[in-house]
């Protein structure tokens, strides 16, 4: 006997279940609004020195104060970080842009930075001046937010599995929304570093525990399509965020707009379900039953209704604890039996690469020469057909060949990139796009695959151990982008690999396709095989 027996008595597919999805996928709406939140938050409008207010320069034009005080980079533009030590008057005479007198006039910003804020009113560039030798520093928030994720990953994936699925959604929410807030008022750089990690912290619940708690609701036949519609909601909300950014230009504003769906997300808490796969697993068989109930009433099951008794929930529950006789789950099972140790090796290295890979291209969205809320709505719009197109193959090659090909063919797009000239600059972004939408395409079932692979007793240490390293790559990928002063095309060439040595990877990893969802350890250790 089997969770997925009951399931399939009370509906693994109906109205309930539906429900369920409709507020989790709601609430998880915030999640692409926060995670790529970064590209407008630290967006870098064009900038030059402060030119001092001297005297000599009083009687010039705006453009001749730039032209004596300013000297030119090789592409034609005023160097953004750079200023002469004294006015150039002979510049202006010789109406030539060939430069100082001599090296040594030339010196980094004295005075500050002048922004054009025709594009955006405020970012926190502007706010905290974290342009030039300071740069480093605004990339370094989006990794900040990552690293608060990878930490709250371990957090909620050890607490989930211990006091259950709905608890910890609901600390997700207090603490998103919280620290979301406060970080909207921040007052200092250190202020806003600590409130955006503690932000991320909070939404790595939202990010694992929902998932996991939808997936536990579902029956073999439609987990594929329930991930498939909690993937689209993610595309629609990386499309959404650009319209926000278009809106609201103040960075203050746009957070407070983006982390108001958590308001939503507290209403729609109370309608949410305990996973009743977790309550029988952990001997909570009443509750258990109280919520199998309730989704035989409204999937209109009336002919199983009566025969849902806490009898039989208990009878699994005594089935899975004469299989378990350790009910103190952690991560050390991960790697205790080696079938389980092989899958986690192996997810875990697929989980990272594949968010070093998209987040590296997703947080760059000056690639395609349109402006910057255009392209984010663009490279949103362009994982539908990809993760469609995934979607459709999920069922029929199964979970392993699609996440493999996936991830090679993004590797090869990518390095494509790196051996087509610039002068083909159509072509090169027509591979960037297809590039693009195949990361999409291999995130879109990994979050399926991994929930399928981990037995229920470990899954969402399991998730939680998989989203530590998901977070890690993509704390990673803000700072690999620096690495293009070095090489322009550096960081194509590792996320290329990376993503080519996860796709190979892959394959090591069992199928799953419409196979049941473990419950045990000893499932996946006696009825599994890793070389399947």
């Amino acid at each position: 006997m089997k969770f997925e027996d009951l399931l399939k008595d009370v509906g693994g597919f109906g109205r309930f279940q539906i429900l369920v999805h409709l507020d989790i996928f709601i609430t998880r709406l915030v999640l692409p609004l926060h995670f790529l939140l970064h590209n407008f938050l630290g967006a870098i409008p064009p900038h030059h020195c402060t030119i001092p207010d001297l005297e000599a320069l009083a009687i010039l034009t705006q453009e001749e104060k730039l032209v004596v005080s300013i000297p030119w980079e090789s592409g034609g533009t005023f160097s953004s970080c750079k200023m002469f030590s004294k006015p150039q008057f002979h510049l202006l005479l010789s109406n030539s842009s060939q430069g100082a007198d001599n090296d040594s006039s030339v010196e980094q910003c004295q005075h500050g930075w002048v922004y054009d804020h025709s594009q955006f009113s405020s970012t926190i560039v502007t706010e905290w001046d974290l342009v030039c030798e300071r740069k480093g520093m605004n990339q370094a928030t989006a990794a900040f937010f990552f690293v608060g994720l990878t930490l709250g990953s371990v957090f909620f994936g050890i607490l989930s599995d211990k006091f259950g699925r709905k608890i910890l959604i609901l600390l997700a929410y207090i603490l998103s929304l919280l620290f979301g807030v406060l970080s909207a008022f921040s007052t200092s750089y250190l202020m806003f570093a600590i409130t955006r990690a503690l932000t991320g912290f909070g939404l790595a619940g939202l990010t694992i525990v929902s998932f996991g708690l939808s997936m536990e609701w579902i029956d073999i036949e439609h987990r594929s399509v329930s991930a498939f519609f909690g993937s689209c909601v993610w595309t629609s909300g990386y499309m959404l965020l650009g319209l926000i950014a278009y809106l609201i230009r103040d960075w203050r504003w746009l957070i407070l707009a983006v982390t108001s769906p958590c308001i939503l997300g507290l209403i729609l808490w109370w309608w949410i379900p305990e996973s009743a796969r977790w309550l029988i697993a952990n001997g909570k068989t009443e509750k258990a039953h109280v919520y199998l109930s309730r989704c035989a009433a409204m999937n209109r099951r009336e002919e199983y209704y009566s025969q849902i008794t806490i009898e039989k929930s208990q009878m699994l529950s005594q089935i899975i604890t004469n299989e378990n006789t350790d009910r103190n789950y952690t991560y050390w099972d991960l790697i205790k039996t080696p079938q389980i140790r092989k899958i986690s090796l192996c997810v875990g290295l697929v989980w990272f690469g594949i968010s070093f890979t998209y987040y590296g291209m997703s947080l760059n969205i000056s690639g395609f020469g349109l402006d910057v809320y255009l392209t984010q709505f663009v490279y949103g719009a362009i994982e539908m057909p990809f993760k469609t197109g995934a979607f459709c193959l999920l069922d029929r090659i199964g979970r392993r060949q699609c996440e493999g090909w996936a991830m090679i063919l993004t590797g090869v797009s990518l390095g494509a990139i790196t051996i087509i000239p610039y002068m083909y600059s159509t072509v090169r972004s027509i591979v960037g796009i297809v590039g693009k939408g195949l990361t999409e395409a291999a995130f879109f079932p990994i979050s399926l695959y991994t929930a399928e692979l981990f037995p229920t007793v470990i899954r969402q240490n399991g998730l939680g151990y998989t989203a530590f390293l998901c977070r890690l790559g993509a704390s990673a990928a803000p700072m690999i982008v620096l690495l293009e002063d070095i090489w322009k095309l550096l960081p194509f060439v590792i996320f290329s690999a990376f993503a080519i040595l996860c796709g190979a990877v892959t394959f090591l990893l069992p199928e799953t396709l419409n196979k049941r969802l473990p419950e045990t350890i000893d499932d996946v250790e006696k009825n599994r095989s890793v070389t399947s």
